[in-house]
């Protein structure tokens, strides 16, 4: 199920879950999960995506059910003036193919800027550049999430 309002998403969650947070990109699928508190994002891993849609639907699935995740935030990669172009389109495309394989709820986050700051953050802590090629997709999937959880909890 795809929820377009945070609020949906929010009321089709069991009380006390997890949730994950996936930067999807052309390359890498950034995977970040929080605790079934539902107050601190933190960057897992990146998935690197396969030839095949269900080589990573495998692997992500693999995650969410090992981590007995209960919803996702998605993050959707509007353009800076807010409007939606081909990313959004492939983003929306994966959120649809994904319902076909689990019931989890599935919601969207506007991503922009979010690995600007996950660059800043790993630069502040003196990461060297090699490490963050690595590690940049799942800290940026933690920035998605941590904005969806944060707002959540204002509803």
């Amino acid at each position: 199920m795809i929820c377009e309002e945070i609020s949906d998403f929010a009321q089709a969650l069991p009380p006390m879950s997890a949730l994950a947070g996936l930067d999807y990109g052309d390359k890498t699928i950034g995977v970040a999960v929080s605790d079934g508190m539902r107050q601190v994002a933190t960057p897992l891993e990146t998935i690197r995506r396969g030839r095949k849609f269900t080589q990573d639907a495998e692997a992500l699935l693999s995650i969410l059910t090992k981590r007995a995740i209960a919803g996702i935030v998605l993050g959707l990669p509007r353009n800076m003036d807010g409007t939606e172009g081909p990313r959004c389109q492939k983003t929306r495309a994966f959120a649809r193919n994904l319902t076909r394989l689990t019931d989890l709820p599935i919601t969207f986050w506007d991503e922009r800027l979010s690995t600007v700051a996950a660059e800043r953050a790993l630069l502040e802590a003196d990461t060297s550049r090699a490490k963050r090629a690595d590690v940049i997709d799942h800290v940026a999937a933690g920035y998605i999430l941590q904005g969806a959880l944060d707002r959540m909890r204002h509803l």
